[in-house]
């Protein structure tokens, strides 16, 4: 029987005598009801164990140490299989009686055992696999640590786990700490009952030349970055002196590091995004940073009443995590949400001025008078309150949807326009080559925005880029400025990763796309407008072809009908021909 399934028949304590019903029958095979006290013609005197020799008899010949049902029997623990556990305690050790109060149940991600699962979906048994193989400076590998089996240990053994040796600085200070222990990080933290702003010089005087725990512990975490990405010698010193900078304004020496406390390091001449990787690696970052768009929303909606404000919050959050309630909907990307903030919070700000405090005053009469009568923004309007009011009569925060009922209207509709020749091809001779290289990827094959960003250099193989669903063969001009930046890209970061075929300063060092700004800033033309003049150019040479527009640049027939109806109509349709 495995110890982890439970207490088998083997296992059961015996039945109590019938007598006294205290003490367990002196046997169970052959059958005995009585104890030996209570035995007929007793009391009697009970052997010693046969298994130890003890006079402390329980049943069947053995003490209560040594029969599979008595109190002081040892067996394994039913969750983590430790060895040592007392029935008493129902075969659990303290620290799985502890996961019991605090973990569900669950099927484990990395043995399949059925056990309580802590927050990483690992059981107690693999988690404490992790923990012995950790190596210092590295988050748990529970992976790699369980692939092979785990290793047995004894339960409720008040002791220290094994200590891995403190990692070494690489440049030792004038005071340096002696290198042992390791850094553990706290489970909970003290919350602060003041925040005091530290003076900055104090602190830069003190990062200076204090090495704490938290930088000898992420030490080489720092230098396995820079080796791998390609770092330079300043800036692995600015996350040197970035770390020394949080031990010094952490408030306890042993808590993890909220990214919003990285942000501010700025003011103490620290380095931020390289920070971030190398704590995010250690395993001891806390990312609480607000989303862009979280940010954006509260400093448009700060001046509305405290009603209003608390229901534009809930549908955001509907928006951002999606509902699985009805009406069910999945979570939008930020860049929409953002979108619809900006057609609604004019709106919601014009009733706050004139004095409504809540949305569920709202009527539908009001929305019409406050919806623009031009066509190009009154369709988005009645779109996003709608998903609004939606949003909060689902939640029970109104008593009826205004804009039930209420009708969008034909959407607008424009046309679009060629730019000017002049100003593309003065673009595409820009000296920047980056700049260059993105203003043909879009000219010659009318690339969005986000395709050029996210191009990776696996994508273009023996002249001919490869995206989901096309296959382009690249345009002479297009193979001349993708020679330059590639020679310039080799020649400025040499040693970098990132597999995107744009780099900037900022992306070299790590594995992220460009921002969406690159390469446009230095250039008057935008990604849109130039991709638009591109496909009407096409359109125009081949005739108003629809199929020709779908099949080159990946386009849907409504969205290639937007080109075409600039062309001119197209052919009458045949009449059917009446039957004789």
């Amino acid at each position: 029987m495995s110890p982890a399934a439970g207490p088998s028949a083997a296992l059961r304590p015996p039945p109590k005598c019938i007598e006294c019903a205290t003490n367990r029958v002196a046997w169970s095979k052959p059958r005995v009801d009585y104890c030996y006290d209570c035995l007929p013609g007793g009391p009697a005197t009970p052997p010693p164990c046969r298994a130890c020799g003890s006079d402390r008899y329980f049943s069947q010949g053995l003490c209560d140490r040594c029969h599979p049902g008595a109190p002081l029997f040892l067996s394994s623990c039913k969750d983590c299989l430790a060895w040592g556990v007392y029935r008493h305690h129902n075969w659990l050790c303290w620290t799985c009686r502890w996961w019991r109060q605090h973990f569900p149940e669950g099927q484990c991600d990395y043995c399949g055992r059925t056990a309580r699962l802590g927050e990483s979906g690992a059981c107690r048994l693999c988690l404490e696999q992790a923990r012995m193989l950790q190596e210092p400076g590295r988050a748990l590998d529970l992976v790699g640590a369980n692939k092979h089996g785990q290793q047995m240990f004894f339960a409720n053994m008040h002791f220290h786990r094994r200590r891995t040796p403190r990692l070494r600085p690489h440049r030792p200070r004038r005071r340096p700490s002696p290198p042992t222990g390791t850094f553990t990080p706290a489970v909970g933290v003290q919350l602060a009952l003041f925040d005091m702003a530290p003076d900055p010089e104090v602190v830069r005087a003190r990062a200076a030349w204090e090495d704490g725990e938290l930088t000898r512990y992420c030490h080489q975490v720092v230098l396995e970055h820079a080796e791998k990405f390609g770092w330079s010698a300043p800036r692995r010193n600015d996350v040197v002196r970035s770390l020394r900078l949080l031990q010094t304004l952490r408030g306890a020496p042993d808590e993890k590091i909220r990214a919003t406390d990285v942000l501010v390091l700025p003011a103490y001449d620290g380095n931020i995004a390289s920070t971030l990787d190398v704590l995010a690696a250690a395993g001891l970052l806390i990312d609480d940073r607000p989303l862009r768009v979280e940010v954006y929303f509260a400093s448009r909606t700060r001046l509305l009443p405290e009603p209003m404000r608390t229901e534009l919050e809930t549908w955001l959050r509907v928006m951002l995590d999606g509902s699985k309630q009805a009406p069910r909907q999945r979570g939008r990307d930020p860049a929409t949400a953002r979108v619809k903030i900006l057609a609604i919070v004019p709106i919601v700000t014009a009733w706050a001025q004139a004095g409504v405090t809540t949305l569920a005053e709202i009527t539908s009469d009001d929305i019409i008078a406050a919806i623009p009568s031009a066509t190009a923004k009154r369709v988005p309007a009645v779109t996003r309150m709608r998903s609004l009011f939606k949003t909060l009569k689902a939640r029970r925060m109104i008593f009826i949807d205004p804009t039930r009922g209420l009708t969008t209207g034909p959407g607008p509709s424009n046309m679009p326009l060629p730019l000017d020749t002049a100003a593309i091809r003065d673009a595409l001779a820009f000296p920047d080559p980056a700049t260059a290289l993105g203003v043909a990827l879009v000219a010659f094959h009318a690339l969005t925005g986000h395709q050029v960003r996210h191009l990776q250099l696996t994508d273009i193989i023996d002249g001919r880029l490869t995206l989901p669903g096309r296959s382009i063969p690249l345009a002479g001009p297009v193979r001349v400025r993708l020679t330059a930046w590639l020679d310039y890209r080799a020649g400025r970061w040499p040693h970098t990763i990132n597999p995107h075929l744009f780099l900037t300063q900022f992306t070299a060092g790590r594995l992220t796309p460009p921002s969406h700004v690159f390469p446009w800033k230095k250039t008057t033309l935008r990604p849109q407008a130039l991709r638009e003049d591109r496909i009407l150019a096409e359109a125009h040479a081949n005739g108003g072809d629809l199929r020709a527009l779908c099949d080159l640049f990946g386009l849907s027939i409504e969205a290639a009908q937007r080109y075409t109806h600039t062309v001119g109509p197209g052919p009458a349709p045949a009449k059917p021909r009446s039957r004789p």
